[in-house]
């Protein structure tokens, strides 16, 4: 059958004649962006989670037929391009056109996986090929994720594992090596798939192995891994004012809230917790909300944890704060947010870009950073025991090395303060509070995930939700009864390994084919002679 994206070689039609190589490049960029685009389908709010187990089978088709390694770097970034833009298109309202910028500068973390599939997929892979096909190109797609993971490349936002968010036995994958097995695990399957087909039948054979492998280390883990060991519950009060903008917006949010948290009374809570930004000045310089949220705590008897969105009185610069409120007022326990989203807290080498400004809703001000994780103890009382939570602000729920550095500090329970407010009509919402889902099976400790305007949601240890969401139309409070635990989740105890795995693989590849190029001889190494019209260019006149 005739490869319907042009021909792998040199030679024939296309290179015969330019001009027509031209619309075939032309419809394989198109695919190249399509293709990349297709996994975000996965993710909420579409949430077809099975369909990333063959998403990215279109884009490895593309890759593999890719006439040179140059054109297959071009379509892996294309395809890069394409996934960052479909990920990430609810920030368009924010950042305009600069999203396109922020999409092809990181889609170039896909052009050497392009290149990648198609050594690894080519030709019709032989069997050996293939086998370390199937774990070689999932360690590349890892690698993206763990570069672009960093903070200032926009944090691990759409990790192709956290598609999985609402699937028992990916979770219980998470609990043993994070979100990043997950996605290890996803990869292989597509890249299977891939491999049955278009390729040799000792590939689909090798193929074929690969998904029963696939599927035996699901199976073990389900089944040898128990799930984590419930110990008692919480009781969490989560209040959602529903209302985020507008004149005095922070002055009735403050209130809706208030009006809300009275609605808890008498129902017998362990905590009551806002979202973020919930009161929009310090407490130090406004002490009538600070008694105005003690007189609650006293009222609903239970603290309440609050976010700060202000200038603080006693440093300069804007922080985002948690602050624990008790019946005798503040605790003097706060986290100040650490982890700040570009553009929309601070702005990257603003001297350099500060004018994306005039374009979008970046910040006019970079906001502050906090030093270090929290681990707040909420005190007993009655027949209430203590308990220690982990509070995280906003996208720092995306990291999963923040949850489990918490978790190892000794949380019981981990809560997100959120306002996804500016994306309410988009995917965001439903995408942020399925991150808590993975969190939570990650360190087999609950979190609550609690927003100004939704979705407000709660996970128990294992990353099942727990009771209703408040979705994004809503201006409520509830109650949830969160299950806590204490087992220590082979992710909490070992850490990334999968990563280390993933860059072992790569590290071995890079070996592999620099030890094969020492060992070819010299004469291969060397571009063969050109022949002359007389005979061979060696010796003239035979």
């Amino acid at each position: 059958m005739r490869n319907p994206f042009g021909r792998r070689g040199g030679s024939g039609t296309d290179a015969a004649h330019p001009t027509a190589a031209t619309p075939h490049r032309a419809a394989r960029a198109v695919v190249a962006v399509v293709s990349g685009a297709l996994p975000a389908l996965a993710f909420p709010a579409p949430a077809l989670w099975w369909f990333a187990y063959v998403a990215l089978v279109p884009w490895l088709l593309l890759l593999r037929t890719a006439p040179t390694a140059r054109r297959g770097g071009l379509e892996g970034w294309l395809g890069g391009v394409g996934f960052m833009l479909a990920v990430h298109q609810w920030l368009m309202p924010s950042l305009h056109v600069f999203i396109l910028v922020v999409a092809a500068l990181l889609g170039l973390l896909w052009l050497p996986w392009g290149w990648l599939v198609r050594a690894m997929l080519a030709d019709g892979p032989s069997g050996p090929r293939a086998a370390a096909a199937l774990v070689v190109v999932p360690s590349g797609w890892l690698l993206i994720e763990l570069v672009r993971s960093w903070e200032g490349l926009g944090g691990p936002w759409g990790l192709l594992g956290a598609s999985q968010w609402q699937v028992a036995p990916a979770l219980r994958l998470a609990s043993v090596g994070g979100v990043w097995l997950v996605s290890l695990l996803v990869v292989a399957v597509n890249t299977a798939v891939a491999l049955l087909v278009v390729s040799s039948a000792a590939a689909r054979m090798t193929a074929l192995v690969g998904l029963v492998a696939c599927a035996l280390v699901v199976g073990t883990v389900w089944w040898g891994v128990a799930p984590p060991r419930e110990r008692g519950t919480a009781r969490i009060g989560v209040v959602q004012p529903g209302v985020y903008d507008g004149p005095g917006g922070a002055e009735r949010r403050f209130a809706r809230g208030e009006e809300l948290t009275r609605e808890l009374a008498g129902q017998n809570l362990d905590l009551v917790v806002w979202g973020e930004s919930s009161v929009g000045s310090d407490l130090t310089a406004r002490p009538d909300y600070a008694e105005r949220l003690t007189a609650l705590s006293r009222a609903v008897d239970a603290p309440i944890l609050v976010n700060v969105d202000a200038r603080r009185s006693d440093r300069p610069g804007i922080f985002k704060s948690s602050v624990l409120i008790g019946a005798q007022g503040p605790t003097g326990d706060r986290y100040d947010k650490m982890r700040l989203v570009p553009f929309g807290e601070y702005i990257p080498a603003r001297p350099l870009l500060g004018w994306v400004t005039s374009v979008g809703k970046a910040a006019n001000e970079d906001r502050r950073r906090g030093t270090e994780p929290v681990v707040m103890t909420v005190p007993a009382e009655g027949d209430r025991p203590a308990l220690r939570i982990g509070p995280l602000v906003c996208f720092e729920s995306a990291f999963p090395d923040m949850s489990r550095r918490l978790t190892r500090d000794g949380a019981a329970l981990l809560i997100a303060q959120s306002a996804t407010s500016t994306f309410q009509d988009s995917w965001a919402p439903a995408q942020h509070a399925s991150l808590a889902a993975l969190r939570a099976a990650e360190t087999g400790r609950p979190m609550v995930h609690a927003t100004l305007t939704g979705i407000s949601a709660a996970y128990g240890p294992d990353g099942r939700r727990v009771g209703t969401p408040l979705g994004t139309d809503r201006s409520a409070a509830t109650v949830y009864a969160v299950p806590l635990s204490q087992t220590t989740t082979g992710y909490v105890r070992y850490g990334d390994w999968p990563l280390y795995l993933a860059l072992t693989v790569l590290a071995a590849l890079c070996a592999a084919e620099g030890m094969g190029a020492l060992r070819r001889p010299e004469s291969e190494l060397r571009a063969p002679r050109a022949r002359t019209a007389r005979g061979s260019g060696g010796r003239p006149g035979r």
